[in-house]
């Protein structure tokens, strides 16, 4: 069996397609999307195009999703940080109530067997919480306590963009990278889980991508574009803003 993960695709359409017509290319069974479709500057768009795949599909909710469902219900927004708040309160406006509906129904973790790599769990950041952080570089010592009570032989993770693979006890943990905001090297990061793990880098039009974003009604359309598509945060910048809170 053929898995595709998809993880943090952050309203990136562009990003999306190109992944979804390498997914059909390679012929995989079924795609796990690991939460954070949205937000983003292409959300309504982002996920139509992901309700529309032919192949199974599973959702699991990120801390973006959650954060929208928390603005769309009048609680308080508890996942994501201050800043990104204004663009969460734009990104609900831009859903549908059958989106907001499919984003109710997405649970917060999913597990299925593999024949050749064992009992997968799928979750957004760790098992118990979409919006924990660790890294690379995050001592085992830390992270013991979260996963060496998992009864699953692979954890595949996202969240934090950057893709790496790491063990910790008994458990293989693989974070699948981000298709529209990654860090670290340019392009849509992504995982195919089949005889072992394939750490996927799909390329595509940035320019296209950039200006099609800028021609969206996203508020920081040109921040985005430019920093996240024509250019990306570096690795070690992320690591260190990353490790500060790492596992807390």
């Amino acid at each position: 069996m053929r898995i595709a993960a998809i993880y943090d695709v952050h309203g990136n359409l562009s990003a999306l397609e190109a992944v979804l017509s390498e997914i059909d290319n390679i012929g995989a069974d079924r795609i796990v999307v690991g939460g954070d479709v949205i937000p983003g500057p292409m959300p309504s768009e982002t996920l139509s195009a992901l309700f529309a795949v032919k192949r199974p599909i599973e959702f699991i909710h990120g801390n973006g999703e959650i954060a929208i469902l928390q603005q769309v219900d009048g609680e308080e927004v508890t996942s994501v940080p201050p800043q990104v708040r204004p663009i969460i309160e734009w990104t609900a406006q831009q859903l549908s109530r059958n989106q907001l509906d499919q984003l109710r129904s997405w649970p917060k973790t999913f597990r299925l067997e593999s024949e050749s790599l064992g009992r997968i769990l799928f979750c957004h950041a760790t098992p118990r919480n979409e919006n924990e952080i660790f890294t690379k570089l995050t001592s085992v010592d830390r992270l013991e306590p979260i996963f060496s009570a998992i009864d699953a032989d692979i954890v595949v993770c996202g969240h934090t963009h950057m893709q790496f693979d790491r063990t910790v006890g008994p458990v293989r943990i693989v974070n699948a990278g981000s298709v529209g905001m990654p860090f670290g090297e340019s392009g849509a990061h992504w995982l195919l889980l089949e005889r072992d793990i394939q750490f996927r880098q799909t390329s595509y039009n940035f320019e296209q991508a950039a200006d099609r974003i800028r021609g969206s009604n996203y508020p920081q359309a040109e921040q985005f574009a430019v920093n996240n598509i024509l250019t990306v945060p570096a690795e070690a910048q992320m690591l260190e803003l990353f490790e500060k809170d790492a596992a807390k």
